[in-house]
């Protein structure tokens, strides 16, 4: 059972980093290159920020993928490292060892979560 809860959590690191990762590319390339083999489909979204120093508001513009694990679902990394997270965690065996060692978990998933929110707040705005 331990060497399938490892084998996961390494499934989970190394899938977080290829969706990080498809994300940056596409972005470095400004949509100049493949995801999953094929041009990726995207969105050129523009969006207003406020300065809050300032108070100015200026023009952002963004490429958001549609493709690759980002057309499977938004944030999708984010279920990959709490995957990785959640089997460290049960690793260590909370039933014997007590309920500290899912602290961890607990607290990214709900950090995770938040953030997921906040993003598509963000995104909506776009």
């Amino acid at each position: 059972a331990a060497l399938a809860l490892f084998a996961l959590s390494m499934t989970g690191v190394v899938l977080n980093y290829l969706a990080d990762r498809e994300r940056d590319v596409f972005r470095a390339s400004g949509g100049k290159c493949k995801v999953w083999g094929q041009k990726p489909k995207f969105i050129r979204a523009e969006y207003e920020v406020i300065d809050r120093k300032t108070g100015e508001t200026s023009t952002k513009k963004s490429l958001l993928l549609a493709s690759g694990f980002w057309g499977v679902a938004r944030h999708f990394q984010y279920f990959f490292e709490l995957t990785a997270a959640w089997s460290w965690c049960l690793l260590a065996n909370p039933l014997q060892n007590g309920v500290i060692p899912l602290f961890y978990c607990v607290f990214l998933t709900y950090l995770l979560i938040d953030r997921a929110e906040r993003d598509s707040k963000k995104c909506r705005l776009k």
